[in-house]
């Protein structure tokens, strides 16, 4: 019997995607268990965002509360620090 290779199609990609992005989010809205997380992840903002801007946006993200509240209106509004690519992508259109 041959293995068949499960073909997932464009949706179901986009959700796991998304469902990671929300779920990276939750974890750091957590008020000291995030401030772990984003120790953790503070690597991963300096590849996409810069070293400047890696750094600023974890540390805001590590302190308690003020992390809470950045994240909860990022949930709704997208990334308050830009991405280094998306800073170029403006600049062009």
């Amino acid at each position: 019997m041959a293995m068949v290779e499960k073909k997932h199609g464009i949706g179901r990609k986009l959700l796991h995607a998304g469902g990671w992005q929300v779920a990276k989010r939750a974890a750091k809205m957590l008020p000291f268990g995030g401030t772990v997380i984003v120790v953790g992840l503070v690597g991963h903002d300096i590849k996409r965002k810069g070293f400047v801007r890696g750094v600023i946006n974890s540390g805001i993200d590590a302190i308690p509360v003020v992390g809470l509240a950045k994240n909860a209106v990022e949930l709704l509004t997208g990334d308050l620090i830009a991405d280094r690519g998306d800073k170029k992508t403006k600049r062009n259109k």
